[in-house]
Order: structure tokens, then sequence, then C-alpha cells
């Protein structure tokens, strides 16, 4: 059984001294390249060369070390801060790229990690797809592209459906997907095509034959009611958890672009805001964010098993809006690598939306629905009851935390723009206070340049916390001092005054740590430590008979 929603696992490599010296030795081969980059190293070089070990099988791209054996380490200087680096490639290329930093005596090392690509696609960036030559990148041909997108069998919507013909599609349809076509190119020139011209230039009419993507996304009722029945979505509203008839239903049993808008205006009808009011700032929240929605369905209808005989199903509830899509998740895909892995069932029918700017062939859908999500204080989308023959995706409406809403929007859009899918996972997180995953502490250094969060402490103890400025502009300074609680110096002052109370008879930790309730047995014990080494209390006897106590004064020196 799948996990009930998006697992944000710690994937951060740890590689040993030991494991480092060995590479070393090993010959540059497509799963190892090396880079002096003394000094730096074009980040655009950086994304083409994860882009060829990724569709090579992945690697190690090493920087500051020589790249002829016997190799030595020089050290390098280029990205300074490797978690802006990691956010930068997976802004470029919408996967998750580790980028571990190596303290070695002879230098500052980084490590790429490149994870490989998965079985039946490849990586592209600004659309070459890379391979390995020598030192060097080089494109891959149209041969070696067949051969990877067959890996994983054929395509069902690149087929042909030898019954149907182009009058079994929509000329409503095509003119719509021409017309979006056209605007996202900005290339006017695609408006003066003739539908014939329009399906073979999108591939979606090949050698004068009409294949199931075309049905899909063009095909009249009736025509898919003869060739293509199970393309069908059914919306569903249910007023209530009750079983038994739908209180609304309907069919929509046609091509995608005949059924798209209408299928968000049902939704939409139900659609309530929610409203809040702070002081004199009052704020309303769709249930249903139309971005999120109108992202859900297309990836149901873009990703479905076709082969399949059952119809996508939306069902809306008062809060919530489920999305039951015929097939399992795709090869490769899992809850723990979903918002960084994309494997497209139905390629043809993918690339034919991505055309019209409707789907990113990097596949955002769900990175939107998760930054939306956040944004509006609302539960992560959830894939509880997803099973190995059906995805069940459930967006909740219900506003959890109005404050956090408008401490967003605080932030400003701007901001907001800037931030990666990471760093908002980030500060849900740190909104929810809740443990923060290893490998999104890289996330933090910029959310506190933005002005996000604060930190609060040192070293392990170190706690994050929504920033107190933010917490200013919404009247709220006395939360954001419950929620900091007493600083470092405070805590110490309270120690020390309690073992000035106790005079010789000193205390025990258990104690002290009833002085700090709030505070973990290691911070209490962190904090001893710093003041003894500072000269402010000593410790006496050990074990079960240790006991704190202030220290002597120190005595004069002799003149």
């Amino acid at each position: 059984m799948l996990k009930s929603s998006i697992v944000v696992h710690d994937m951060t490599p740890r590689t040993s001294p030991e494991q480092f010296l060995k590479w070393l030795d090993e010959p540059e081969g497509t799963r190892l390249e090396f880079k002096e980059a003394k000094q730096n190293f074009h980040f655009e070089k950086l994304v083409d060369y994860c882009v060829g070990l990724a569709n090579e099988g992945g690697g190690k791209i090493i920087l500051g070390v020589t790249d002829r054996r016997p190799r030595r380490i020089v050290g390098t200087a280029a990205f300074a801060e490797p978690g802006r680096t990691e956010a930068g490639l997976h802004d470029r290329l919408f996967h998750r790229i580790p980028v571990e930093e190596l303290q070695m005596p002879e230098g500052r090392v980084l490590v790429v990690h490149v994870p490989s690509r998965l079985p039946g696609t490849a990586w592209q960036y600004k659309g070459r797809y890379l391979k390995r030559a020598g030192d060097d990148l080089t494109g891959m041909d149209d041969r070696e592209l067949r051969a990877i997108f067959s890996e994983t069998g054929p395509d069902f919507s690149a087929e042909i459906c030898a019954a149907a013909s182009v009058p079994d599609l929509s000329t409503d349809a095509i003119a719509d997907y021409r017309g979006r076509w056209s605007k996202k190119t900005r290339d006017e020139r695609h408006s003066a095509w003739s539908d014939e011209e329009t399906l073979t230039n999108a591939e979606l009419l090949v050698d004068g034959q009409v294949t199931y993507a075309a049905l899909i996304l063009f095909g009249t009722r009736a025509a898919l009611r003869r060739h293509l029945a199970q393309a069908e979505v059914v919306f569903e509203y249910r007023s209530s958890e009750a079983s038994g008839p739908a209180a609304d239903r309907t069919d929509y049993r046609e091509g995608f672009f005949l059924y798209y808008d209408a299928l968000w205006n049902k939704i939409n009808l139900r659609n309530d805001r929610q409203s809040y009011q702070d002081g004199l700032f009052r704020m309303d929240v769709l249930t249903f964010d139309e971005v999120s929605v109108r992202e859900a369905l297309l990836n149901a209808v873009a990703h479905r098993d076709y082969r399949l005989g059952g119809s996508v199903f939306v069902r809306q509830f008062a809060r919530r809006l489920e999305i039951l899509s015929p097939g399992g998740l795709p090869a490769g895909i899992t809850p723990e690598n979903i918002l960084d892995q994309q494997n497209p069932r139905n390629r043809r029918l993918a690339e034919a939306l991505a055309k019209c700017g409707l789907i990113e062939r990097s596949g955002q859908g769900l990175n939107l629905m998760v930054e939306s999500a956040i944004r509006q204080g609302k539960p992560l989308p959830n894939f509880a009851g997803t099973s190995g023959h059906e995805v069940r995706l459930t967006l909740e409406g219900l506003v959890r935390s109005p404050a956090f809403v408008r401490f967003m929007e605080r932030l400003g859009e701007e901001t907001l723009r800037s931030f990666a899918t990471y760093d908002f996972l980030a500060l849900d997180y740190v909104h929810r206070e809740e443990p923060l995953p290893e490998y999104l502490r890289d996330r933090l250094s910029a959310l506190i340049e933005a002005g996000a969060i604060e930190s609060v402490g040192r070293g392990k103890g170190t706690r994050y916390l929504l920033s107190q400025r933010l917490y200013a502009e919404m009247g709220a300074k006395g939360v954001h001092t419950r929620k900091r609680g007493l600083d470092y110096e405070t805590k110490k002052a309270l120690l020390e005054k309690h073992l000035r109370a106790q005079k010789e008879a000193g205390a025990p930790l258990a104690e002290l740590r009833q002085v700090l309730p709030a505070d973990s047995d290691s911070t209490v014990q962190r904090l001893l430590a710093e003041m003894r080494s500072e000269g402010r209390i000593a410790l006496r006897g050990a074990r079960r008979w240790a006991r704190w106590v202030i220290a002597p004064p120190k005595a004069q020196d002799g003149g």
C-alpha cells in the first residue's frame, strides 16, 4: 500500500573519505566526471553535464579534482552555497540533484549526485537531449531516443485507431488547440494551418491516420462512443459522505478540449469562499483553487491507463475533491519521488498538451498543487488509497491556518515567485513546528535571507520559526515572543540563578532540567558545558553523585 501523501525523505548523500578516495583511483567514464574548477564553474555547463550523466545511467560530477590520473585534490571555490546550487538545478531540470560539500585535508570538494533517468524517459534541457562524448557533451540522435522511449513498451496514445478518421474529430476543439499553440509560441503562422496541418504537426495524425491521442483530445461524443468509450470523465457532487446516488452527476465522454472548461465551471458552481476577519484585515480564500484543480484534471487525463476500461471519476464534496484515474502510478514513480521524477504513461498525449502550453514536458503539475496548498494554508495533496490499479488524489479545501495565509501575503508576491517547491515545503514544516527533514535544511539560508524565518539557538539545538518582522506587521508580537521562547543567555542566567540559591549543595542534572522543562536534555547539557568553559560553574563528583555548583572566584595573581 502506498503512503498516504507526498513524502519528503532525507535523500542527502553522505560520502565517506574512504569512498571518495576510491573514486579518485577509478577511470573517468560514464559514471564519473572530474573537473578542477579551482575558482568557478559555469552553472549552465553544470546543468548540461547533469543531463548527460542522467541519460547514461546517472553518476557523480566532482569539482575540485584534476581529471587525469593520478588525480589530485586541488579544492574548488565554485558554488559557495551548495543548497542554492541544488535549488537552481531543480528549477532548471525539475529533478532532485543533491550537491554534497566535502572538506578534505587538501581542500574543499563538491560532489554532484546525478540520478539515473527512469525507464522510457530521457532528460533534456532547452530542447537538447545530451549524452557524454569523451570529455565533452553531444546531442542524442533519433535512433537513440527511439530506443529509450520504447523501453517501457509501446505508447498507447501514439497508436493508430484504424477505424477513426479526421471527421471523427471536432473542428472547434482543434481550433481551440491551434489557438493555444499559436499563443504559446507567439507564432501567428500556426493560426493559418488547416486542421490536417495542425494534427500532422502535432504528430496526432500520422500518414493521414488518426492516433488515439487525437481522439482523447478532440474526438466527438459519437466517435468516442464507437472507438474509445473509456476516455470519459465522470463528475459527481456529493453533499454528504453517505453512499447512494450523487446529488449531481455529469458524464463527459468527448474530446478533452470540448469539456475542460465546462468541468471546471461545474466544480466552481459550488466553490464557496472561506472568509476570515483579523482586525481590519479581511481574507477570502476559495475552497477549490482553479490552478490546482485544472492541474489535477490534466494529470488524470494525460497519465491514466487507457488500456483499462474504467473512467476517470471526479468527486466533489463540500471541503474536498477526489480524482480517481485507472492504472497505478507510472513505472518508477512513487510518493517519495513524485515531485522530482516524471514518466509520462502516454507520451504522445503529453507532448501534444505541452505544445499548446497546458502542461510542461518537465511535469510541474503536482509542484504547483503543493505550492498552492501551502500558500493557502491547506493540507498537502494526498495520495491515500492509491494502489497498483488506481491513482486516488485528494485535494483538501479547508483552510487550516488563516494567520499563515496572511503571513504568506506579507512576504509579497515577488518573494514568493522566487521560491522553489522545496522552499515552500521547508516553510510549511517551520510553520507547523515539525522536525525538518535533513535535506530541506539546505533551503533555510535562503528563507532567512528572504525574511521569512529566523533561527533560535546554536548548533544542534538550533530552532527555526517565522520571522519577527512579519509577526509584528500582523500585530502578533506576543505570539512571536511565545514561540521564540527564552534566548540562550537568558537560559544560562536562569540556571546560574538556581545554582546560586543552592549554594554549596549545588544541584544534580535532573534538577536543572526542571528549570528549563521546554528544552531537551542535550540542550541543557550543552548550556551547562558552555557555562563551565566560561568559568561560571563547576562540576563536583561523578555519575549519580555529580552536582553542579557556582564556580569559586579566581584567586588574584601574586605581585
